[in-house]
């Protein structure tokens, strides 16, 4: 399928999955008020698509994503409510990517930095660059990060390791952020794209309905008690017999074939 029309992204549909890659390189792909508008009508778009199973966010350049656009934003001056509405942005396309019914697999491919880490840090699943390095210099340059990063970073990396992360806003490469839990993996600059390809294309191979219903257990299994969570999973269980897919993994197994699951 051809790619949809976007101006700070491409859009590019693939088998059962849709790569989303942030084109703003010659400001390396920083952050102002189109891209956030955009990353959120492409991610309405790929939830709203039965055939994509699942979402890879990466990088067009030399860097996933790295902040705000100061360069734009010290263009014109902005009302409080306009800076709000801004504000409001971020968070929002993070909510997306993390409420999205679908795994989001971010491919960080150099500079996450800022609103670019916080994009991240949504992702269902990190890969990154050896080379790469993530960071969060918010609170070392007079401001607060957002996008749910006090939430999603101590699940992450626990909370010791998120205070250090943010209180000191240091860098960290592929290699440390795969030992400190912040990414899945790290793996070397040149197989970067292959991997992501790979991996989403193993995710894609699973049943979507269980996905779909395991991601949201998942996300809400710090807010429930293990009774709440029990019966989550318990309804969760008895949906996924209900379906066309349940019966095909039944068959696979006893077949002893990989099973074709139809999302259905």
């Amino acid at each position: 399928m051809p790619p949809s029309h976007y101006e700070t992204l491409i859009y590019q549909p693939k088998k059962h999955y849709v790569e989303i890659r942030f084109n703003r390189p010659h400001r390396l792909n920083a952050v102002i008020e189109q891209f956030y508008h955009e990353l959120l009508k492409a991610l309405a778009q790929a939830e709203a698509d039965s055939d994509v199973r699942a979402v890879l966010l990466t990088g067009e350049g030399r860097a996933f994503c790295v902040g705000a656009d100061m360069k734009a934003h010290s263009a014109g001056e902005r009302t409080p409510y306009q800076r709000r509405l801004y504000l409001q942005l971020g968070n929002d396309v993070c909510e997306a990517i993390f409420r999205s019914t679908k795994p989001v697999v971010g491919a960080i491919n150099g500079y996450a930095l800022g609103a670019g880490a916080e994009l991240a840090c949504a992702c269902d699943f990190l890969l990154m660059a050896e080379s790469a390095q993530i960071g969060f210099p918010e609170v070392s340059i007079g401001t607060c990060v957002g996008g749910g990063v006090t939430q999603f970073l101590p699940r992450l990396v626990g909370l010791a390791k998120a205070r250090e992360l943010i209180f000191l806003g240091n860098k960290v490469d592929g290699r440390e952020a795969e030992r400190i839990g912040l990414v899945t993996r790290a793996v070397t600059d040149e197989q970067l794209q292959s991997e992501a390809e790979n991996f989403i294309n193993e995710l894609t191979g699973k049943a979507p309905i269980s996905m779909q219903l395991v991601k949201k257990m998942l996300n809400n299994s710090s807010y429930n008690d293990i009774d709440a969570q029990l019966q989550h999973e318990l309804d969760g269980v008895f949906m996924c017999t209900t379906t066309q897919d349940w019966q095909e993994g039944v068959d696979a197994f006893a077949e002893k074939r990989p099973p074709e699951f139809k999302g259905r």
